[in-house]
């Protein structure tokens, strides 16, 4: 068994019992990846027309669903499927509640804090696509939104593998936060009001960054950009086979997905405050390096 993550041998959620949900959150929060590998997200029978990357629109690297607004984005209508975007659309929403009712019962301390994200679809096989580094998921990184500041709440993700034909969604965990900390966080220069308020100002972000946004994004693209640190930073390789499922806080976790297509995500953001133990926070921690808050 990997000793990065948490396995949850359940296939149906009253099976899980008080000391699970416990250990899981226990788990999830000081950076283990809680994996489900018998909990899958179930199809139906007209959900196999939606297994296709010609659902991509071209510009974009997955199809996206807000499940507030109940509003896709970046999809192409496949001209052979009547009411394709009706079907996509029902698709992602089942999954978006899949995914909460999971995270509700798994880690019931969170319950009531849950912030809706995104919804995303990722059809296409992720290995061997042509990005910038920044952009490229398959380097070790932690999540940080370039767009969107979070003001230190937390990143967790739901993924479920639907592949169809036997293909695992195959990551890379890297080294633990805090190695990542004290090897980046000198190299990020201080943070500017002035700055963040010109990027809101241009919209390049959807609000004004936080000291805390500031510092996560450039670490993000420094992990991306430094090629020794990808090629010699210990790693151990998972491998997530279809019907199975994992939840992880992403902007903890450094991770990094290898290959495999046909993968579902639900974004939801969390408040440290609502978290069992915030000082394992992405936050707390940079609080502690630059000795004031940063939210």
């Amino acid at each position: 068994m990997n000793e990065r993550l948490y396995t949850l041998k359940i296939s149906h959620l009253n099976e899980l019992n008080t000391e699970e949900t416990k250990q899981a959150i226990s788990s999830l929060e000081s950076g283990k990846v809680i994996y489900l590998p018998n909990y899958p997200f179930t199809r139906q029978k007209d959900d196999a027309q939606l297994l296709s990357d010609k659902l991509l629109d071209g510009s974009h690297k997955n199809i996206s669903f807000d499940y507030s607004r109940k509003k896709l984005g970046a999809f192409n209508a496949l001209p052979d499927v009547a009411n394709s975007k009706e079907a996509l659309q029902q698709f992602m929403q089942r999954f978006a509640e899949f995914a909460k009712e999971l995270v509700n019962q798994v880690c019931p301390h969170y319950k009531n804090a849950l912030v809706w994200g995104r919804t995303s679809y990722r059809p296409a096989e992720i290995k061997n696509r042509h990005l910038s580094k920044r952009k490229d998921d398959t380097r070790l990184h932690v999540d940080s939104f370039p767009g969107t500041p979070v003001y230190g709440h937390r990143i967790l993700r739901v993924f479920s593998n639907i592949n169809p034909v036997g293909e695992s969604r195959v990551w890379n965990l890297g080294e633990p936060f805090s190695n990542v900390l004290s090897r980046f966080s000198n190299q990020i220069p201080a943070f500017s009001p002035l700055r963040s308020k010109f990027l809101y100002l241009i919209k390049a972000t959807k609000k004004p960054r936080s000291a805390y946004d500031h510092y996560m994004i450039n670490m993000h693209d420094l992990m991306k950009k430094d090629d020794e640190y990808q090629q010699t930073v210990p790693k151990n390789r998972v491998e997530f086979p279809p019907d199975s499922s994992w939840i992880v806080f992403t902007d903890h976790v450094s991770h990094a997905a290898l290959s495999g297509q046909y993968v579902l995500e639900q974004t939801f953001y969390l408040p440290v405050e609502a978290m069992v133990d915030p000082e394992q926070s992405p936050l707390r921690h940079w609080e502690k390096i630059k000795a004031s808050k940063l939210k």
